[in-house]
């Protein structure tokens, strides 16, 4: 565990050198306190206590923004060569991945942490339904971390940011909305198939309170998935080196 928390630490500092964690923090609270509390959802005018909007936003902000935090997770290292002198530290392939994830999710957290002030600012404004406050942050970190799952995956299968970064975007695209679109367009057995594959289904659960094991277990799913996979291509790629 040490191991991996030096490469998280050592990941998340790398973020902060770059500017990337700044320019994300900034613009992620930029464009979700607009529509939160300007154009989508005017809370002074409408008098209603509600965070759903926010999710929203932050849900449609983070699939944009992980894609662009991951892409240079492993692909920047495959670049460089640093990832061969990383695996011979005594660090093993998994601990590796498991240290590139938590950095790129440490990030996230920290900076939905910077959005807790519009949930308490609502809560004072009106009565808030703070089971959906709770469920919808608790959406938002699982599903963030489903995509830092893929878009580690991505970065791994190359040396490439760009190609890191769009093969992310074009994985999480067919959760995020494409298999939410063809649930509705089928029915019967590949219509439930589509519509449990669908991110969407299960964020929106979790954002109205309801806090169900499926939902938790497709996140983890997903990440677990993305993980292991970018584990077997890294050690494939350090095998073949």
């Amino acid at each position: 565990m040490r191991k991996i928390w030096i490469i998280a630490k050592r990941e998340l500092g790398s973020y902060f050198d770059s500017l990337i964690a700044y320019l994300m923090i900034v613009i992620f609270l930029g464009l979700s306190g607009f529509f939160t509390w300007l154009f989508g959802n005017n809370i002074f005018l409408m008098n209603q206590a509600s965070l759903a909007v926010f999710f929203g936003i932050a849900y449609w902000t983070l699939f944009f923004f992980i894609p662009a935090v991951t892409m240079r997770s492993i692909a920047e290292e495959n670049r460089s060569g640093t990832i061969e002198l990383l695996s011979t530290k005594a660090v093993s392939d998994a601990e590796i991945i498991a240290g590139k994830f938590l950095g790129s999710y440490l990030l996230i957290v920290i900076a939905l942490a910077f959005t807790l002030p519009y949930y308490i600012t609502v809560a004072n404004l009106g009565n808030i339904d703070h089971g959906a406050v709770i469920g919808g942050y608790l959406g938002l970190l699982l599903a963030s971390a489903a995509y830092i799952g893929i878009g580690i995956f991505a970065s791994s299968s190359t040396s490439n940011q760009i190609v890191a970064f769009l093969m992310a975007l074009f994985i999480s695209l067919f959760f995020h909305l494409l298999f939410d679109m063809l649930a509705m367009s089928f029915t019967g057995v590949p219509g439930r198939l589509f519509n449990y594959l669908s991110a969407q289904t299960h964020f929106s659960s979790l954002s109205r309170g309801v806090v169900d094991s499926r939902d938790i277990i497709y996140f983890l799913t997903i990440l677990a998935a993305g993980l292991v996979m970018s584990t077997v291509l890294l050690s494939k790629r350090i095998w073949k080196n």
